[in-house]
C-alpha cells in the first residue's frame, strides 16, 4: 500500500517509525487535534490477520475534517493477499483525491529476452507494479501490439504465426484464432469500449485502411480507402468516433472520424511526425507518440486538437501510450537502442512523476487493464 501510494506521486506516506504520535488501535478514533498540530493531513489504520486465508480492516481518516472517508474489510485467501494491497490502495486514493484508483490493474505487454539480433517476444501480463509476471504466449512466434479488453478478460494482437502479420483474438490464457481470413496483411488492433467489436489495419498493394470486425468473428468493414496508409485505430469512450493515425497529408499525422468511418478530421498541428494515438478512457485527452527535434515525446491533446502538452522527452526511441483506467495516468515504452532492450515508464498527466515499471525482462507495446471486478 505504501509503495502504492508513494508512486503515484500524490502522496508522501511517513515512515511508521518516525511518526509522531501513536496510532493506536483500529478500532478507536484518532486524536485528530494531535495529528493537525504535526501536519499530517490523513491517517490510514489497518489491521491483518494470516493464515489460510488473510483478512483485513482498514479505516481512512481525513484528519481536518475530524472524519472518516473509508471503513472497509476484506477476506481472501492467502495467495491473493497483494490483491487486497492494491484494493486498500485504491480505497485510500478515491478517497483523498477524488479520483478513482488504478492499483487494483494489470498490464499486457511484450517480454522480450535474448540477442538484439535474434530477441524472442512472448506476450505478458502483470501487476501494474511489475509483480506476478505470466507468459501468455511460447514466443515461438513473433507477437506485437497486443490490447486487453474492456472487461479485462481477452485480447487482440498481431502475430506472424503464418509468416505475414495477422491479427488474432484469445482469452487470457486461451487458444488464439485469427480475426478475419483473407487479407494479406492486418495489424494494430483495439477493442470498441464494449469489446464486442475490434478495429485494425490491412495492408494491400502499398496500401493500408482500417476495417472493423466483431471480435468472434464474422465479415470485415472497411472504414477508410485511398492510397494513404491509415492505422493505429482508436475508439473513443462512447464508441462514436475513432481516432487514427494516417500520411494522407504527406506524413504521419492523427485524425478522426465517425465510426463508421468517412469525414475524417485532422487534429494534430505541431512540428514533427506524430503516431499511436489513443483516446482516454475518460474522453478529455488523446496520448500520442510524436518525433520532432531528434527526440520522441509522448504527449497529449483534446478531442479537438487543442491544449497540447508533451508529457515526456528523450532522445531515445518512446512510444506506445496506454492510458490507466483512471485517465490520470500514462504507460509507455522506451528503449535505449544497442544492446539493451526497452523497458516500461509511466508518467502522470500533468507531465510529473516519471517512473520506470521493474519487468523481469525487455518489456514493450504495454496495454494497461481496467479494474479487475
Amino acid at each position: 500500500v505504501r509503495a502504492n501510494l508513494r508512486r503515484s506521486g500524490l502522496f508522501v506516506p511517513l515512515d511508521p517509525a518516525t511518526l509522531p504520535i501513536r496510532v493506536g488501535d483500529v478500532q478507536n478514533e484518532p486524536d485528530f487535534a494531535a495529528w493537525r498540530a504535526a501536519t499530517v493531513d490523513a491517517l490510514v489504520m489497518g489491521s491483518v490477520d494470516r493464515g489460510a486465508e488473510v483478512s483485513s480492516q482498514v479505516r481512512v481518516w481525513d484528519t481536518q475534517a475530524s472524519a472518516q472517508v473509508v471503513g472497509k474489510s476484506y477476506r481472501t485467501d492467502a495467495q491473493n493477499y497483494r490483491r487486497i494491497a492494491h484494493i486498500v490502495s485504491d480505497a485510500i486514493y478515491a478517497s483523498l483525491s477524488g479520483g478513482t484508483g488504478y492499483f487494483d490493474t494489470r498490464i499486457v505487454y511484450v517480454a522480450e529476452s535474448g540477442p538484439k539480433a535474434n530477441r524472442v517476444k512472448r506476450l505478458a501480463i502483470m501487476d501494474q507494479d511489475g509483480a506476478n509476471v505470466q507468459y501468455l504466449t511460447s514466443g515461438k512466434s513473433l507477437t506485437l501490439g497486443p490490447k486487453i479488453s474492456p472487461r479485462g478478460d481477452s485480447l487482440v494482437f498481431t502475430s506472424y504465426d503464418d509468416g505475414t502479420p495477422q491479427v488474432y483474438f484469445a482469452g487470457l490464457g486461451g487458444a488464439s484464432r485469427k480475426l478475419i481470413n483473407g487479407a494479406p496483411m492486418s495489424f494494430a488492433p483495439q477493442f470498441s469500449p464494449d469489446g464486442g467489436t475490434v478495429v485494425f489495419s490491412v495492408s494491400n498493394g502499398g496500401t493500408t485502411n482500417i476495417y472493423s470486425a466483431a471480435a468472434n468473428g464474422g465479415q470485415p468493414t472497411q472504414l477508410t480507402s485511398g492510397a494513404a496508409i491509415d492505422t493505429s485505430p482508436c475508439y473513443s469512450p462512447d464508441g462514436s468516433r475513432i481516432v487514427f493515425e494516417s500520411d494522407r497529408g504527406g506524413n504521419p499525422q492523427i485524425y478522426i472520424m465517425g465510426a463508421g468511418g468517412g469525414n475524417a478530421q485532422r487534429i494534430s498541428y505541431g512540428e514533427g511526425l506524430y503516431s499511436t494515438p489513443v483516446w482516454a478512457p475518460t474522453g478529455d485527452l488523446i496520448a500520442y507518440t510524436r518525433q520532432s527535434g531528434g527526440q520522441f515525446h509522448i504527449g497529449v491533446m483534446k478531442p479537438d486538437g487543442s491544449g497540447e502538452r508533451i508529457l515526456s522527452s528523450s532522445g531515445q526511441v518512446q512510444e506506445g501510450p496506454t492510458w490507466a483506467p483512471n485517465g490520470r495516468v500514462i504507460a509507455f515504452s522506451r528503449d535505449p537502442g544497442g544492446d539493451a532492450g526497452p523497458g516500461l515508464w509511466t508518467v502522470d498527466i500533468w507531465g510529473r512523476n516519471e517512473q520506470n515499471i521493474k519487468t523481469e525482462s525487455f518489456a514493450s507495446d504495454p496495454s494497461w487493464s481496467p479494474l479487475r471486478g
